[in-house]
């Protein structure tokens, strides 16, 4: 048996109401609010998230590979795959693979990841997928995009989910773009994009799968496969197909909450599914996208028995309103800003990230063998490893110790209010971590009048800043969210 053993999601804390967006430009205002990655995330980051929602109690040893889907890439060219295992502790000898550039990346991400388990390459492997696109202020499509990522792990052992049968189908049909000098997502005619594409490719396969299988819409507890950009689209091709309301994977609360989050949106809906299963449940699975790829999946007796993920129903309870438009073009760099009058930051030295890789990708520390005191070296970019320990002083008598999956209370903090941030005010704690270690970091995702000493936190992975075209990642902490 082949399937989905473990799912998880990303929703970034920060939403917009849209009328913000009337407010800025004029128009009209689409109902509800839309999810904002913050300044120091983009689809890596959102991607370590939800795969670490996923994984939960698993062992990161045991996957032997991480696939990767998005459209919006911080690099054209270096897989970020290789990058997203760091942080998640992946073992060295597993097979990484970006797949971009079309709306359903995610799909065929999850096409390959079962081809690959069923040649027997793998007997795991983690599908992550997530997307922050960005179309051109003052129209309604930025409006209507969102941000937000989720993972699927597929293997052989304790399927949740299992993956009967599958159909795809190729289809040169370019509705929306971005080439490879664009900022923003460009689209077609609407009645053009929605009839001769959406209308027809989905309807298409999802046939075509249940042609394959002998199967009809009664057959299904769930329906699940991503709404064009218009969401009404979605319900057409639905009853197109033979498929009840009741039926339907909800696009429109997603929507109405999150936005279109593009290669994520179907994966998404299909953790909010998943959620909700019960053993025996038919689902089906589709993603559209020049083509598109259908699935039929059957829920086993072990979802039941697998352990909480924050998911879908978690991240969308735990949120925080931008208070105004200028945030998100602030937070986009869509507008320039004035300078601090300060010392510019030294440039990021790529022999020094990745000679200290583990230490700041992966938040790996030290506990002494004699005392069992960890410690972690924030500077280990600039200083020599740590050789003593801090309260026995022995040397150089040292076995690793992750930080990243542990929970930390704030011993101190600051607020600066003249550093030049996204976000401002710049706030750094002082944190200690349970079983011992402290250290510094930036705080995000946070409200800076309700932190105080005491506050238990959590480490996230984020953005530190952009170099010549590298991108910095390291670890921040933030107040435990959901």
């Amino acid at each position: 048996m082949i399937g989905i053993t473990s799912y998880g999601a990303y929703i970034p804390w920060h939403r917009i109401d849209r009328q913000n967006f009337v407010k800025a430009w004029g128009g009209f205002a689409i109902p509800g609010e839309r999810a904002v990655a913050s300044y120091d995330e983009d689809s890596v980051t959102m991607s370590v998230e939800a795969a670490r929602d996923c994984l939960g109690d698993i062992d990161p040893h045991t996957v032997d590979g991480l696939f990767f889907a998005t459209t919006t890439s911080p690099y054209k060219e270096k897989q970020c795959s290789a990058l997203i295992g760091m942080p998640l502790d992946l073992r060295r000898d597993i097979r990484t693979a970006d797949i971009t550039t079309s709306l359903r990346s995610g799909t065929t991400a999850v096409a390959l990841a079962l081809d690959t388990i069923k040649a027997g390459t793998a007997s795991s492997i983690l599908v992550t997928v997530a997307d922050s696109r960005m179309a051109a202020p003052g129209g309604m499509t930025e409006q209507g995009l969102g941000d937000g990522a989720a993972a699927l792990l597929l293997g052989t052992d304790n399927v949740i989910a299992e993956i009967q049968e599958s159909y795809s189908i190729s289809d040169e049909f370019a509705g929306t773009w971005r080439s490879e000098s664009d900022t923003f997502v460009r689209s077609w005619e609407d009645r053009m994009v929605l009839d001769e594409g959406y209308s027809k490719i989905l309807p298409e396969a999802v046939s075509g799968l249940m042609n394959k299988c002998g199967l009809s819409p009664k057959d299904f507890a769930k329906a699940v496969f991503d709404p064009s950009g218009d969401v009404r689209r979605h319900g057409r091709a639905a009853a197109a197909l033979g498929f009840d309301p009741s039926q339907l994977q909800d696009p429109l609360g997603l929507f109405m909450n999150v936005g279109l989050t593009g290669c994520a949106m179907a994966s998404m809906m299909l953790v909010s599914a998943l959620e909700e299963a019960k053993p025996g449940d038919k689902i089906l699975f589709a993603g559209f996208g020049n083509g598109a790829d259908a699935f039929l999946l059957e829920v086993t007796d072990a979802i039941e028995k697998l352990g909480e993920r924050r998911g879908m129903r978690k991240h969308l309870e735990s949120k925080r309103m931008l208070e105004n438009y200028n945030d998100y073009l602030r937070w986009r760099e869509l507008v320039p800003l004035e300078m601090a009058r300060r010392p510019e930051k030294q440039h990021i030295r790529l022999s020094a990230i990745w000679r200290e890789r583990r230490v700041l990708l992966g938040l790996w520390g030290v506990k002494c063998r004699r005392c069992g005191t960890p410690q972690y070296d924030n500077g280990a970019m600039s200083t020599s490893p740590i050789r003593v320990c801090a309260v026995c002083q022995a040397q150089d008598d040292f076995e690793d110790y992750n930080f990243a999956g542990r929970k930390a209370k704030i011993f101190s903090f600051t607020h600066d209010q003249l550093a030049q941030v996204a976000d401002p005010p710049a706030s750094v704690v002082l944190i200690d971590f349970e079983g011992g270690g402290r250290a510094f970091f930036d705080l995000t995702d946070r409200d800076p009048d309700k932190i105080e000493v005491g506050m238990e936190v959590e480490m996230t992975f984020r953005k530190m800043g952009l170099d010549r075209g590298i991108t910095n990642y390291f670890w921040k902490a933030r107040p435990i969210r959901c």
